[in-house]
Parts: C-alpha cells; sequence; structure tokens
C-alpha cells in the first residue's frame, strides 16, 4: 500500500508524524519514506510493507495530510502501474526528459576506442540535432582477453566532447560500484559538462548487490537492460531493486533474447514486451536494436535488418533507442559488426521519425473506454 501524501507535507509536518504514529500501531506493517524532489515541489510517499492486505484504504485516506491511497497488486511496489495509480510516468533529467509519452535517441559507439572518433560521432550527433548518445567506457566481455573498455582514462574527453558538441546525456554502462565513483569524479573535474545515466547491462541484471548501491544514488538515472536468459518478471524485479533504494528514475531496455530461436539475428528480439512493461510498470522502455540483430545483414527492400527491427519496437510505443554507430566499423573495437556508418544517421532518423509518427497515429484512432 502507498500513502501519498499533500504537496504541502514533507516529512518535518506534523501530519507526518500524525501518520508516523498510527503506523506503528498497526502489526507486522513498517514503512518505507520516498521524496521526489521536482522543479517546484517535493511529494513525499510512504511505502506500507508487511501485512497489508486487512488495512483499510478508506480509514487511511481520512488521516491529516494525506492526498490519496494506492493498493498494491504487484511485487515491485515503486515501479509498478498500481490499481488507480495516475501517477506522472516521466522524469527529467539535464534538460532531457524520459516518459512513456516521448522518445529519445542514443545513437554512439558501443566502445570508446580514440578521442577523434568520440568527436566525429559527437559532431554528427549535432549536425543532426540529437543531444543524447552512449559511450562505453567499461566493457564486461565473455572472453577474459577481449578488449574491457578504457575505463577512467578515457571519461574527461568524452565529457569535454559532450560539453562542445551539446550532448546533454550519455548512456554509459558500469559494471562495478568504484565506477560510479569515477564517472561522478570525472565530470566534476570537467566542470560537469554533460550528464549520464547509468547502464546495467544484461550481464549484471540480476547482481543485486551491484543495483543496490547503483539504486542508493540519486545523482544518476538508470538504464537497465533485461537480463538475456530470465523472465520478464524477473528482470521487472531487478528494476524494483534500483527503485526500493530510493532511485526510481529508471529506463528498462529490451536488448533481445539469448537463444538460437532467433538465428540469424544475434539474439530473439522482446519488442513485443513494450507494451506489456508500459502497462505493469511507469518506466520508459528502451529498445536495442544493434544488439538483438547484430549484424548490418540487409532486406531485399533495401532496408538493413536494423532499421526494420527498430522501427518494429518504435511502432509499439518505445521510449528510447539505444543503437551503435562507428566512423569506421572496421577499426571498432567492440561489435563492429553491428555499427551503423555516420553518413546512415541522417535516414536512421528520418526512419525513426516515420515509425514514430505512425504510432502516434495508432494511438489517435484508440477509442475512449
Amino acid at each position: 500500500m502507498i500513502i501519498i501524501l499533500q504537496p504541502h507535507v514533507t516529512t518535518q509536518s506534523a501530519e507526518f508524524e500524525a501518520i508516523r504514529a498510527y503506523v506503528a500501531n498497526l502489526p507486522r506493517v513498517q514503512m518505507r519514506i520516498h521524496e521526489e524532489r521536482g522543479s517546484q515541489q517535493m511529494l513525499t510517499e510512504i511505502y506500507l510493507i508487511g501485512d497489508t492486505g486487512s488495512l483499510s484504504g478508506e480509514d487511511i485516506k481520512t488521516l491529516p495530510g494525506v492526498e490519496r491511497v494506492v493498493k498494491v497488486s504487484r511485487d515491485y511496489r515503486v515501479l509498478g502501474r498500481h490499481h488507480e495509480d495516475q501517477r506522472p510516468s516521466y522524469f527529467e533529467y539535464n534538460g532531457v526528459r524520459f516518459g512513456q509519452d516521448n522518445l529519445n535517441v542514443f545513437a554512439g559507439l558501443c566502445a570508446v576506442d580514440t578521442p577523434e572518433h568520440v568527436e566525429l560521432m559527437m559532431r554528427a550527433l549535432r549536425d543532426n540535432g540529437q543531444v543524447c548518445t552512449r559511450m562505453g567506457a567499461y566493457k564486461p566481455r565473455t572472453n577474459p582477453y577481449s578488449f574491457q573498455g578504457h575505463g577512467k582514462s578515457c571519461l574527461p574527453y568524452i565529457f569535454e566532447l559532450a560539453g562542445k558538441y551539446g550532448i546533454k546525456v550519455i548512456a554509459m554502462e558500469v559494471t562495478h560500484e568504484s565506477h560510479v565513483e569515477e564517472i561522478r569524479e570525472a565530470l566534476h573535474q570537467t566542470g560537469n559538462p554533460t550528464g549520464v545515466m547509468l547502464q546495467i547491462g544484461t550481464r549484471n541484471t540480476q547482481n543485486f548487490e551491484l543495483l543496490k548501491i547503483v539504486g542508493r544514488q540519486r545523482e544518476f538515472p538508470v538504464l537497465l537492460k533485461r537480463g538475456f536468459g530470465i523472465t520478464l518478471e524477473e528482470s521487472l524485479n531487478a528494476a524494483e531493486y534500483l527503485a526500493s533504494e530510493g532511485n526510481r528514475n529508471v529506463v528498462f531496455g529490451l536488448r533481445g533474447m539469448k537463444t538460437n530461436v532467433g538465428d540469424p539475428h544475434r539474439n530473439i528480439v522482446d519488442f513485443a514486451h513494450i507494451p506489456v512493461v508500459k502497462r505493469l510498470t511507469r518506466m520508459p522502455v528502451c529498445i536495442d536494436p544493434s544488439h538483438s540483430v547484430g549484424t548490418r545483414d540487409r532486406a531485399p527492400d533495401g532496408l538493413l535488418d536494423i532499421f526494420h527491427i527498430t522501427a518494429q519496437g518504435i511502432i509499439a510505443g518505445a521510449n528510447m533507442v539505444l543503437v551503435d554507430f562507428h566512423p569506421n566499423p572496421a577499426k571498432a573495437l567492440v561489435d563492429g559488426p553491428q555499427a551503423l556508418l555516420l553518413n546512415e544517421l541522417p535516414h536512421f532518423l528520418q526512419d525513426v521519425a516515420i515509425a514514430r509518427e505512425a504510432y502516434l497515429k495508432r494511438c489517435s484512432l484508440v477509442t475512449p473506454t
């Protein structure tokens, strides 16, 4: 059960203390506080955990300072879209809006290799009106002898170039708590010219200690990729680990499932789950067509498979696209065979716009019930 307090009620208010005293008298029930700091006000929510089945929502609504009460119907209490839950399903970070009703494209390097390639990528993004990118500094690899990323050594020039070319948010995977501090320190040293969305990769979806650590910081939003060999429910609960520790600015990423059923694609595309995730939770949904397809194969109609798969995800309501580009894929240190070329960026963005327009037209045909 979630108690949503009136906007003027804070943890310092008399009304809050009265609610705390009320909950203290409830047997086998504990409370957890979540404070959502908006641009103009702070919203406080109280999560009741434990034996809440017999509690009366109507009685709690009468308590001073309570705006409404939401019954929790699923395990993911913070991120779930519960019965009669009409809370906004978006957040803003560094001037960019992330919600279930808009779309952002994160085109960039799967793995950072040279400053020259980073600058070419950033310039192409600016010239095509983009303010987000992906830049892999830390790369978990299946083979221990494969390139693991340049790590913290490349962060300063990534952030400086992002500031130079007006890039506001960089999606960047982390695999250890030390990476978060390295990113924070590099941003500080370069004057905070950009923002970072921490990415939890598919291999770490059930690294619960990492999830807790990343969830405790609220400075950076988080992109959590679905685990490639677990159920959707298990991955959604992994996202809840982040939110339960305090960080609810989470985007859920679909990146394909690891199975030979999807051959010849690298993974079987799971983008049919976009509307499912949006129905069950308030998280924006990201698609990763590059790691789903894994090649630059082209259909007889002339379109690359990655274009087709991207359009499928967007027309199903995706809110974010994470896609690999590279100035010279033949020299890419990671996943070069699937990277799109910089001169293909305008075509890709136009194709995305067409698919997004089609999705919005589909939505306009819906008759309110």
